[in-house]
């Protein structure tokens, strides 16, 4: 279309010249007319026969040069056909809305029946109309067809319709005006074309997966209770148990074609294709089932703690991969396998409640570490979960006696008052106290006292997002964590000291143990020592649950510091209406899969209804065939949910599936943005789904 404009400029500018030139001659001969008539009117008709030989002239060349360029147009058009035609890709031409206009024979070829298809949303799922690339922009796709896949390469760059349609296929005619004015109107047309080149990227994928497949895999194992099982046993069975134990790892490992080195007596290391993670992922990791059900005359059952670590992208991270997952998983009591997969992070196992360890140095060593950090720091913030129960109030209490007694400003962070506790804090009000002793702290007042030499210690908790503050945790440089429960992916980071037992009952036996080893004499308030008292009372059940032999040790130690019993029963008895409210919710109880006890309670109107919701948990325990126990509690920000169990379900794996966690035997989850009756339906889902791939 340039070439043509410019050729026919240049024919006009040369007829215009004519026009000129004959206009000159006709004023000459005019003007000479009345002297040279002869010679006037010979000027005149010169003039006339030239300006007709351009006329004839312009007509003619016009007509030539037309048909030579529509003659060169057409073999552009055919080049331009021939070239996309034998090229070696599909390519594929729509309009701006993904209508087909054009498709060259190896489109047709390599997609047959999608080539009748109108519009390439129709032929193609993975392409989107609303996905489909603006002016002078370019996207790429990826689409499958049968076993093949393609990369599919979009550009939009506009072009003359009526240039295009000319090459469009017998199969997809274009309907166009007739005459030449319409032809004229749409050669003067313009609009946006979508282009699509069609890449086989099939041989490409398949090298890349399987470059996945056979990429390496590292894992660790560790046995947990290595010298509790072997510290009762006859020496000669001592090695055969280990050898059985290494026999069983072995022979699993090489069902995987791992390749499986001890390299310390309880610690072993393997590694593995990818392309055996689905087979490894299937058995549930049944070898921990198989360790554990070893008997060569041990007391203890063994139990192993796995980890593995996939696509770290490269040998020595996908090992530190599955180094950070063993931390995981040791955090998490042992007697299970987590997989840590990029950011991914997967559990399996933890059916076992975690074997209490006899030995305090663990607890030594973190109490000197605590000490030490405190000494450096001028002000010793003190938080615990929000929704305080009496275990978090009790074990922030023995923190905060530890840094008033190493002579710092010491604060326990509380929003809100909780009924839970509200015994205990009417206690600390009334107790003795000297005048600058300012127990509690608000958040936004927590947040304005800190600075640069303080620290933070967060008792009972290790999510930072069930944290009474979360704000007031990112702004402090030193945290130190002491916790009891289960960890999970979602943990407290960065800490200076970090202090999660699962084995302990409580975050109060914990700090109990912690005090016992300060070389400063701690002298506890009484409502202070009631208060650590009550924790461990209340988080084992009046000793029932997880209590062992250092959980009686930190309740003497605790008598000694001035605890009283009596005090403590009194404390915590519930009112007439409480008791009543937790009747009803055992009244309502229903039995899901004839072991789960399931209970609701709307507590937006009531008192300490999580609580009460606990409490009917426990109660549900007690009837006979009931495995575990759910009280799901209605709350103005969320459903609540109590679980508890007695030891062979593990409530806890329950819960992580609603975002909670917790204890083996005791646990919980917040739900949001869900109605009652919706929660427990979700809750029943979950537990036949569970029970009946076998994990609880």
């Amino acid at each position: 279309m340039k070439r043509e404009r410019l050729m026919t400029g240049k024919l006009s500018l040369a007829l215009w010249l004519s026009i000129i030139i004959v206009v000159f001659l006709v004023i000459v001969g005019i003007v000479i007319i009345d002297d040279y008539p002869h010679l006037g009117y010979g000027v005149i008709v010169v003039g006339a026969a030239y300006l007709a030989a351009s006329v004839i002239y312009y007509e003619y060349m016009y007509r030539i040069l037309t048909g030579e360029i529509a003659e060169a147009g057409q073999e552009q058009n055919e080049i331009r056909k021939t070239v996309i035609q034998e090229m070696p890709v599909a390519v594929l031409l729509t309009d701006e809305n993904g209508n087909v206009i054009f498709y060259n024979d190896r489109f047709r070829k390599e997609f047959g029946r999608k080539s009748a298809k109108k519009n390439v949303s129709q032929m193609f799922t993975e392409i989107y109309r609303k996905l489909l690339p603006d002016e002078g922009m370019s996207r790429q796709y990826h689409v499958s067809v049968d076993e093949k896949k393609y990369c599919v390469e979009c550009t939009s760059s506009i072009l003359g319709l009526e240039a295009e349609q000319e090459t469009i296929p017998e199969e997809n005619p274009a309907v166009r005006p007739a005459g030449p004015e319409a032809d004229q109107d749409q050669e003067a047309q313009k609009d946006m074309v979508l282009t699509f080149c069609f890449f086989d990227e099939t041989q490409f994928v398949g090298y890349q997966e399987e470059a996945r497949q056979t990429s390496l895999v590292a894992g660790l194992i560790y046995v947990d209770n290595y010298e509790d099982v072997i510290e009762n046993m006859e020496e000669v069975r001592q090695s055969l148990l280990l050898a059985v134990i290494e026999r069983n790892i072995v022979k699993y490992m090489t069902g995987l074609n791992a390749i499986v080195k001890k390299f310390e007596k309880d610690k072993f290391l393997f590694v593995f294709e990818e392309r055996n993670m689905e087979k490894l992922v299937e058995s549930k990791f049944s070898i921990l089932d198989d360790v554990r059900n070893i008997s060569m005359g041990n007391d203890l059952a063994p139990t192993l703690s796995i980890s593995v670590g996939v696509n770290g992208g490269s040998y020595i991270k996908t090992y530190e991969s599955a180094r950070m997952a063993m931390d995981l998983a040791l955090g998490r009591g042992g007697d299970q396998a987590v997989v840590r997969d990029g950011d991914t992070i997967s559990y399996y196992g933890g059916k076992t409640q975690k074997v209490e360890k006899s030995t305090r140095v663990k607890a030594r060593v973190k109490a000197h570490a605590m000490r030490e950090i405190m000494l450096t720091h001028d002000k010793v913030f003190v938080m615990g979960h929000k929704n305080p129960d009496a275990d978090c109030i009790g074990a922030a209490l023995g923190i905060y006696r530890l840094a008033r007694t190493l002579g710092k400003k010491a604060y326990i962070v509380m929003d809100k008052d909780c009924p839970a506790i509200e015994p205990i804090v009417n206690g600390i009000f009334t107790g003795s106290r000297t005048e600058d002793d300012q127990v509690f702290v608000t958040n936004e007042e927590a947040k304005s006292l800190q600075d640069n030499h303080s620290m933070l210690v967060v008792v009972d908790v290790n999510i930072p997002g069930m944290t009474e503050c979360p704000e007031l945790m990112r702004q402090m440089k030193t945290v130190a964590v002491l916790d009891h429960h289960r960890q999970t992916s979602d943990t407290i980071r960065n800490t200076v000291v970090s202090y999660v037992e699962p084995y302990a009952s409580s975050a109060c036996e914990m700090v109990a143990e912690i005090l016992q080893y300060m070389p400063d004499k701690i002298r506890l308030l009484p409502i202070e020592a009631d208060a650590l008292y009550s924790g461990i009372l209340i988080d084992t059940d009046n000793f029932v649950l997880k209590a062992g032999v250092r959980t009686f040790e930190a309740a003497a130690y605790l008598r000694r510091a001035g605890a009283d019993v009596t005090r403590v029963r009194k404390m915590f008895r519930e009112d007439m209406d409480h008791f009543r409210i937790r009747a009803s919710i055992v009244n309502r109880a229903e039995l899901f899969l004839d072991v789960f006890a399931i209970s609701t309670l709307d507590g937006r109107n009531i008192v300490g209804p999580i609580v009460s919701g606990a409490k009917a948990a426990n109660s549900m325990l007690g009837v006979q065939g009931v495995r575990a126990s759910f009280v799901l509690t209605q709350l103005e920000e969320g459903i609540y949910i109590s679980a508890r169990s007695i030891d062979d379900v593990n409530v806890q794996i329950i819960m992580e599936k609603f975002g909670g966690g917790g204890h083996l035997t005791m646990a919980a989850a917040m739900l949001k943005d869900i109605t009652l009756n919706e929660a427990v339906l979700s809750l029943k889902e979950i537990l036949n789904a569970m029970s009946e791939a076998g994990d609880i």
